[in-house]
């Protein structure tokens, strides 16, 4: 009987002498290409070169080597087909048993910022997808590793005769998973190289980063996953330094509190309860923004998510320690910050060197039966052209906290309404169905506070009786698109009461 025949080819040569190595004493004749056999050449392992099988030698730079009948032919061949077992020993074709190859570097490739086009193009793999295609397709006969992770339960199986047809499958689902996922990255790169905005077809791929206890409910089952290329300054990518493990309505609301403290500059503070914020505190300190966050609403902060654009220091944990919070993100936390906060030890603790400049992405929002995608809201007020259609205007400090209002309320649930003063919220309403009614839950929520306040909305006033309950709790000023065939109502009640009201002609919905 003649020996079984295994073929190797890896650019990941994690495990691989290993595996080889158990493979020819299991019988295997290997045979290899490349890089590949020279790693395992050198390691003083029996290998077959490739165009000994193939009776032709490598051309075009390596680009053809196992394009060939020898080499697909064993591997699609069907064991219990007697016409092609007939066809193959004609060609003198030797089945092959076991195929272990993954793909040339890609998204290495790409990733580095140093390659080129040319590069990126010159390590698109061709021979091994089709290789682990025709293996995967085959896998009533044929055992394919993509995986190093797999090389021992594939070594301890074969130990026992062969691998199981079980296995096979679920190995076979996986190179499929795997080829999809390539392709996919240079399906993306090489759209935008063109500049294809909004392809016919929507190719995405991610991948496994963690299982999760459950999903928003504990009766619902989830995971998390990830870009294989994304923004480093992201919740995908943040350092867990301390605490539990993230649950999904942490991984959502720490996203949330990220995007609102990347809007701002100064040392900032905000605090996300249920994808909405419930303090935003700014300050000459990440001390006094905290303070600041902490006062915009103390009872709404506990149990929340946690955002800061500074260091943590010392100050700042010890006054983050005396509350319940469930997640920290800061850029860094000094050692005696540190000291202060890992005492409690479920407090997750979440390391992210973010900017402000990052590019915008493409945001993906799931539908039953499809996909929504749209750009990231990255419109900032200095993108927008002003107006002040009142009869007064803001005064320097009212901008300052227009500023603040028009920052915060692009991130609150629509129908969004948000009260602030130059350093902090004072009041928020949030995913209301009228824009009064959120008016009205921001201006309790405020109290005497809002006397002298600000008020920024997400989208016009389609009527003036938001402006008239903004006016009868003493705010002092008013940030809103503008735009609705009603804005003439909204602006005499506005001069009514004193209001000095900025149009921006740019609104923030949130769904």
């Amino acid at each position: 009987m003649s020996k079984r025949r295994a073929l190797v080819s890896v650019s990941d040569k994690e495990g691989i002498l290993e595996f080889v190595r158990d493979l020819v004493e299991l019988d295997f004749e290997v045979v290899s290409t490349g890089g590949t056999k020279r790693a395992i050449e050198n390691a003083g392992i029996p290998v077959t070169g490739i165009s000994e099988v193939t009776g032709f030698p490598e051309i075009l730079d390596g680009r053809v080597k196992t394009l060939h009948p020898n080499i697909h032919g064993g591997l699609l061949a069907m064991r219990d087909k007697k016409e092609h077992i007939d066809q193959i020993e004609e060609h003198d074709i030797a089945p092959i048993d076991v195929v272990c190859v993954n793909l040339y570097p890609f998204q290495q490739t790409i990733e580095n910022p140093q390659s080129t086009f040319a590069d990126a193009i010159e390590n698109i793999d061709i021979g091994g997808p089709s290789m682990l295609r025709s293996a995967a397709k085959n896998h009533a006969h044929v055992t394919v590793v993509v995986d190093p992770s797999d090389y021992q339960k594939v070594v301890a199986e074969l130990k026992t005769g062969d691998t199981t047809l079980e296995t096979r499958k679920r190995l076979a689902a996986k190179v499929y998973r795997h080829t999809a996922s390539y392709d996919a990255l240079i399906a993306e790169y090489l759209t935008a190289a063109v500049g294809e905005e909004n392809p016919e077809t929507l190719t995405v791929t991610y991948n496994k980063k963690q299982d999760l206890r459950y999903g928003e409910n504990p009766h619902q089952q989830a995971v998390f996953y990830e870009k294989p290329i994304s923004d480093n300054h992201s919740i995908a990518k943040a350092e867990q330094i301390h605490g539990k493990e993230l649950s999904y309505n942490n991984i959502k609301d720490a996203d949330a509190a990220l995007a609102i403290v990347k809007e701002f500059e100064c040392p900032t503070a905000v605090a996300v309860k249920h994808m909405n914020p419930c303090g935003v505190g700014t300050g000459q300190s990440i001390e006094a923004a905290f303070d600041a966050a902490y006062e915009a609403d103390p009872v709404s902060i506990f149990g929340g998510i946690i955002a800061l654009n500074r260091e943590v220091d010392k100050e700042t944990a010890l006054k983050m320690k005396e509350i319940f919070l469930e997640v920290i993100i800061a850029p860094a936390f000094n050692e005696e910050a540190l000291e202060v906060l890992t005492t409690k030890k479920n407090l997750r603790l979440l390391k992210i060197a973010w900017k402000n400049q990052a590019q915008p992405e493409r945001m993906l929002t799931s539908i039953h039966g499809g996909l929504l995608v749209q750009g990231e809201d990255r419109f900032h007020l200095d993108d927008a052209t002003i107006t002040v259609p009142t009869e007064r205007k803001p005064s320097e400090s009212e901008w300052t906290a227009l500023k603040l209002a028009w920052n915060v309320v692009k991130h609150v649930k629509s129908n969004a309404i948000v009260l602030t003063n130059e350093e902090m919220t004072v009041g928020i309403g949030a995913g209301q169905m009228n824009r009064v009614g959120a008016a009205k839950i921001a201006i309790e929520q405020a109290g005497e506070r809002s006397n002298g306040a600000v008020l920024g909305s997400d989208a016009f006033f389609p009527m003036g009786d938001t402006v008239e309950e903004a006016g009868k709790a003493g705010v002092k000023a008013i940030i809103q698109p503008g735009g609705s065939i009603k804005d003439e109502d909204s602006i005499k009640m506005a001069n009514k009461y004193g209001i000095a009201m900025v149009f921006t002609g740019v609104r923030h919905f949130k769904h």
